[in-house]
């Protein structure tokens, strides 16, 4: 009779990374991250990025204050193919597109734990990596989220919109037109169920973004911009169409927002 023991499992740990990427200046990662957080994250030898380069500017930043076990370069960090960024882990209809992540944790199987990051935030919410815990669990792995910022909820919360039923849609339309279509659809849906709506949009389009809004919304619907949230020079922003024209209030293009509305 065989003796041969297997390791047990690793664990595929999500591992939220602080909302100040891109941003000037960054804080100690302590202030949005708890201890536990920072530990488990430290412990680990295997990641599943976005991006290598960013991941390894985040680990140097966590070595200053949690030693890590071993030295950067022997890190075993893989990227999420190109058009999983692009396209999404999700697709509609014939699911023979939809990406396989398994290779991406076999490290897993051999006993090692395995971190998920995103650029910011939680990983797999506003963010790839879907397919990463997907693949997890069918490969019966335990799937560990860590505690971390999650921009969508802070926003939210930060709001006074109805948070009890509430929809985050993406990305919207560049086309202006489609872009002015969307916006309408969204807030004809969010005055008929109350159901708040929150997207997002790349940085250097924020006040095309803010401008297509007030030009399309009725004046009394509230528009919410919750602008470097958790960064010293954060600002959420909540009132009506009409008050934000009267107001003239403004967005620069360098900082993440999360854009919200609702009755």
């Amino acid at each position: 009779m065989s003796t041969t023991k297997h390791p047990s499992p690793g664990r595929l740990l999500l591992v939220p990374a602080p909302l100040d990427f891109g941003c000037e200046p960054q804080g100690p990662l302590q202030h949005t991250l708890p201890e536990a957080t920072l530990q488990a994250a430290a412990n680990l030898r295997h990641w599943v990025c976005e991006n290598a380069k960013t991941t390894r500017a985040l680990l140097k930043r966590l070595s200053a204050t949690h030693p890590l076990p071993c030295p950067l370069q022997e890190m075993q960090i893989q990227e999420l193919p190109r058009q999983v960024h692009k396209k999404g882990d999700h697709v509609t209809g014939d699911r023979s597109g939809l990406f396989d992540a398994k290779p991406l944790l076999q490290a897993a199987l051999l006993g090692h734990d395995i971190g998920l990051v995103s650029e910011a935030g939680m990983p797999a919410v506003a963010d790839p990596g879907s397919s990463v815990v997907r693949a997890a669990h069918d490969l019966s792995l335990t799937v560990v989220p860590l505690v971390g910022p999650v921009s969508l909820l802070l926003a939210l919360a930060g709001s006074g919109l109805n948070g009890q039923d509430f929809a985050f849609v993406g990305y919207i339309p560049t086309d202006a037109t489609e872009r002015s279509k969307r916006l309408r659809e969204l807030e004809q849906r969010a005055l008929q169920t109350g159901q708040s709506q929150l997207f997002i949009e790349t940085p250097y389009r924020n006040s095309a973004l803010l401008q297509a809004l007030l030009q399309s919304l009725k004046p009394s619907t509230r528009l919410v911009c919750a602008s470097g949230l958790t960064l010293p020079q954060q600002s959420i922003r909540s009132a009506t169409v009409q008050q934000w024209k009267q107001r003239s209030w403004q967005l620069d293009n360098a900082t993440p927002v999360v854009f919200a509305l609702g009755a």
